[in-house]
């Protein structure tokens, strides 16, 4: 069990698909054209994207309605976590809707259950096998690659394959493609886990294999997964090996970065970064160390620059050089120019002939790089992944050709969505060959500070409770937001106390086990995510009970066993739980807390 400062709050692992394993192919027994591709969300050209394509197996065409509600829990809980959120921009998403003969999949609950015949052969069970593991949810391979190859300008390099089952049955797989039951109370954080196998080659940090049963000693050589060691601290700092960069800080998954026992489904033996993450238990976060291999991964998905002023013959000194990047939506990117190895300039155009070059040929370089906190590591930050350099030969002898670009916008954050009152918001323009077009930002019909192509909503703090309209101009031509600065709210529900006191801070006394249930609510329609911690520890997604989502947590002094995993263990004494929500624009309401003390 993980025990946190108060207790533990639970140990939702998913059962995983080792990633030297591959899923069985059965024989695809769906053709591609019986299937619909719905682009979710589009935020640029896919051969420059990285694009999620999400598909769902045993639903009939009259349980299309049901895919779609599942794929919405996944996408709000999925723009929560970090990195995903902060890189939400990167993203394409888009749905595969098949509709199935038969509504299920094989092998649910139980081996002899049905063998449904479905499009992606999705079964529990690990394919129906006896000797099976019943959590771990597998499909056709092949079928899947059929159709997410209906997605145009998706390809292996650039995609990201994660598979819903039509099932309330806990269960996922994690290997080449993710797969996740779609509708268990806890599938939305099944999916983010499984990504962090498939797309993040992380592995599991659960000291067991099978559930309740002790995973051993570990005996092996010192692993080769980035979170997982054989050393100590000191051994750590000293060899500057694993996650000596982090040791000693707050873990975004609750506790401290430090060494903890237990991993690689081994008991003792061999330690992990954080005494619970989302690797270890479904709800929490994913904790620094994981978290920065997922920003490397998704990054290493596409391209930071996305488009320049060519660089395959010289230019002259009278014109405009210009990088158009990807724009993440938690913090901007930086472009620094040089000339001949000398800085002179950041921002995404360089107009030469306000530089007043010498005479002769001149070396010009444009470095954009991702100045996130979320790496450390010094050669992931120098990786094409988070920095990309352009050159031109400037050659002052050159005279451009004058030309006729009308100043227009090219590409944005989509205008059709809400955006946050912390997010940056982008706007590409034309690129006139003479001139730097800047863009002029309004918010409510005045003038704003922002960069020249993005702007940073968090360093404006706008007044909270209402909307705000932002515009960006460049010429005649003009693209609008709405801004959504209104933080959800979320209220709790306790099941009847022995004492209870009002306040500030309302205080509860319980003799017993208790429950407490959570309900987020937004001005805008969407999932709203609630959360809630104890005693300060990590933030954990409130998916309702394990058993039944429409049931309340429940808390009590040794907790409630299922599956093999403990669930809501709250040791007596007195405890502060705080609760808060997040809206599908990534607003994060007010905390609130209570007390509650269990004897």
């Amino acid at each position: 069990m993980l025990r946190g400062k108060a207790g533990v709050i639970g140990t939702a692992a998913v059962a995983v698909l080792p990633l030297t394993m591959t899923m069985p192919a059965q024989a695809a027994q769906a053709k591609a054209p019986d299937a619909k591709v719905v682009p979710i969300q589009v935020t640029g050209d896919p051969s420059k994207r990285f694009n999620l394509v999400i598909m769902g197996d045993g639903y009939t065409a009259a349980d299309m309605p049901k895919f779609r509600t599942h794929l919405a829990e996944h996408l709000n809980g999925l723009w929560t976590i970090e990195p995903f959120k902060s890189y939400r921009s990167y993203v394409n998403v888009y749905a595969v809707e098949i509709p199935s003969q038969e509504s299920g999949v094989g092998c649910d609950p139980n081996l002899s259950s049905p063998r449904h015949k479905t499009p992606l052969s999705m079964a529990f069970w690990s394919g129906c096998r006896e000797d099976g593991i019943q959590r771990l949810l597998v499909m056709d391979s092949a079928a899947a690659k059929t159709y997410a190859d209906l997605v145009p300008g998706a390809t292996l390099g650039n995609r990201q394959i994660l598979a819903l089952a039509n099932s309330d049955t806990y269960g996922g797989a994690g290997g080449t493609y993710a797969t996740a039951s779609g509708g268990n109370a806890m599938s939305a954080l099944i999916a983010p886990h499984e990504l962090g196998h498939s797309l993040g080659g992380l592995a599991d940090e659960y000291d067991y294999y099978q559930r309740g049963v002790p995973g051993g000693t570990y005996t092996g050589a010192e692993p080769e997964s980035i979170h997982h060691t054989l050393l100590t601290e000191q051994q750590m700092k000293a060899q500057k090996a694993k996650w000596w960069r982090w040791l000693g800080e707050r873990s975004e998954s609750g506790g401290t970065i430090g060494r903890y026992e237990g991993g690689l489904y081994y008991s003792k033996g061999v330690w992990r970064p954080s005494q619970h993450s989302m690797m270890k238990t479904l709800g929490y976060y994913y904790d620094q160390v994981a978290r920065e291999r997922m920003t490397q991964r998704i990054s290493a998905k596409v391209n930071l620059v996305q488009a320049q002023t060519p660089t395959d013959a010289p230019v002259g000194d009278d014109r405009v050089l210009w990088v158009e990047t990807m724009h993440p939506t938690g913090h901007p990117l930086l472009t620094t120019w040089t000339v001949d190895g000398r800085a002179v300039q950041r921002g995404p155009n360089l107009d030469l002939s306000r530089l007043h070059l010498r005479k002769g040929t001149h070396e010009v370089t444009a470095t954009v790089t991702d100045p996130t906190d979320f790496v450390r590591d010094p050669a992931v930050r120098s990786s094409a992944a988070l920095t990309q350099t352009r050159t031109w030969t400037v050659d002052t002898r050159l005279s451009t050709p004058p030309s006729d670009v009308p100043a227009d916008f090219t590409s944005s954050t989509p205008t059709d969505q809400t955006v946050g009152a912390e997010s940056v918001v982008y706007a590409e323009t034309t690129h006139p060959v003479g001139r730097a077009l800047k863009v002029r930002w309004e918010i409510d019909g005045h003038r704003v500070r922002g960069g020249d192509r993005d702007i940073d909503l968090g360093r404006l703090h706008l007044s909270k409770g209402r909307t705000h309209r932002l515009v960006a101009r460049v010429g005649s031509r003009s693209r609008a937001w709405t801004i959504d600065s209104q933080g959800p709210t979320v209220k709790y529900e306790l099941s009847k106390a022995s004492q209870a006191r009002a306040g500030r801070t309302p205080e509860y006394v319980f003799d017993g086990p208790f429950t407490m249930r959570l309900t987020g609510a937004d001005d805008r329609p969407g999932v709203v995510v609630s959360e809630f911690r104890v005693d300060g520890d990590g933030w954990f997604n409130y998916f309702g009970w394990p058993t039944d989502s429409s049931a309340p947590w429940r808390f009590s002094e040794t907790g409630t066993m299922i599956d093999g995993l403990t669930y809501g263990r709250l040791g007596k004494g007195r405890h502060t739980i705080e609760y808060r929500a997040i809206d599908p624009a990534g607003n994060i309401g007010k905390a609130g807390k209570f007390v509650v003390t269990l004897r």
